[in-house]
């Protein structure tokens, strides 16, 4: 199996720098001669790369001290006009609790600063009684981007997840210790999926994002709620047209954590601006309505992060499960290239911060 080892500089946290060369060496100096940090704050960021550089049979992540001087040419690079691209095959390593791949940044709050500690690498909402012990209560996330391509081939089509790329998140993390104490948090759960889906025959893609409800993964009650922005939810297979997103079409997002409450802001200059909240401190969703099936404390007690970049959510997987539309993919980077069977996004703005007072 080849995932395409090109040129590519960096330091993961168990190796030294080094350098790894391919045939095609000459155009991709010449393609990308500045570094992502040089042009994007990457200070309270590592990286997810669907490689296995060290060949250890895991997944590569990029520590927020190395992502400073990091590139990768095919999966995390700055293309001519110094925009940040993402990009992940549907066949390629994955990280342990996924069967999908990814070009992903997650959140350090700490930053350079980071030890490690769970506390100091993420954030809570204000009703966490253990907020003072977080890096940071609340946050704020903010985007400017394109999806260039998501992917075109899958077995499944009727699937939810199939033609669909994540690219923003807030995680809650995983914490053994609230889970054997039956606290109800520490899950792994996500409170916020932005998705782009576009079916291959049609025009244009649907902006939707999703809530999942905060219950352990044996709970049949886990699932995840979805909420239109331009074009259709997820589980709608008809063409949204002109009320859609089509690739290559700039759009905005900022999410905004303030105290208990998510705020989201998508603005697109031809569709205007849509916007939503939802108290991440109980069971009322995005409309106003209580859902009985939720945790009735929402995700008062966990800490979170946020993600950013391409999250490719065609699963090669061929299983029976929700998730699983069994997308196409080799293995071989310039063959699944070729074939669309992998997920691009560009940045051109993407900042992390402290969360803001909401404006009225």
């Amino acid at each position: 199996m080849n995932f395409n080892k090109k040129l590519v500089t960096l330091t993961t946290t168990a190796l030294s720098t080094f350098v790894l060369v391919s045939c095609n060496t000459t155009e991709d100096v010449t393609k990308h001669t500045n570094l992502p940090a040089e042009k994007f704050d990457l200070t309270h960021w590592k990286i997810t790369i669907p490689t296995d550089i060290n060949n250890d049979g895991k997944v590569d992540s990029i520590s927020t001290q190395a992502i400073q001087t990091y590139q990768h040419p095919d999966y995390f690079y700055l293309d001519a006009d110094d925009n940040l691209v993402f990009t992940t095959p549907n066949k390629a390593f994955t990280t342990p609790n996924s069967s999908n791949t990814r070009s992903e940044l997650h959140q350090v709050v700490a930053g350079l600063e980071d030890k490690g500690d769970k506390y100091d690498n993420n954030f809570t909402i204000q009703a966490n009684e253990d907020a003072e012990k977080y890096g940071q209560i609340g946050g704020n996330l903010k985007a400017t981007l394109q999806v260039n391509h998501v992917a075109k081939r899958a077995k499944y089509t009727e699937k939810a997840p199939a033609y669909s790329v994540v690219v923003g998140q807030i995680h809650a993390t995983k914490d053994k210790e609230f889970v054997a104490e039956g606290e109800g948090y520490g899950y792994g759960n996500e409170p916020l999926k932005i998705y782009f889906k576009k079916w291959p025959d049609h025009d244009y893609g649907s902006v939707f994002w999703n809530y999942e409800r905060n219950l352990e993964k044996e709970n049949p009650d886990r699932k995840d709620i979805s909420y239109p922005v331009w074009g259709n939810s997820w589980i709608d297979n008809a063409a949204p047209g002109e009320a859609g997103i089509a690739l290559n079409e700039t759009f905005s997002y900022e999410v905004n954590v303030y105290e208990n409450t998510m705020y989201l802001t998508f603005i697109s200059e031809r569709l205007g601006t849509v916007k939503y909240s939802i108290n991440l401190a109980d069971n009322v969703d995005a409309y106003g309505k209580i859902d009985e099936l939720d945790n009735p404390n929402g995700y008062t007690g966990d800490g979170n992060f946020f993600k950013a970049g391409a999250y490719d959510q065609c699963s090669i997987k061929d299983d029976p499960g929700f998730w699983y539309p069994a997308c196409l993919g080799t293995g071989e980077w310039e063959t699944d290239k070729a074939n669309g069977d992998y997920a691009q996004v560009t940045f051109m703005e993407l900042k992390v911060g402290p969360a803001t007072a909401p404006k009225e």
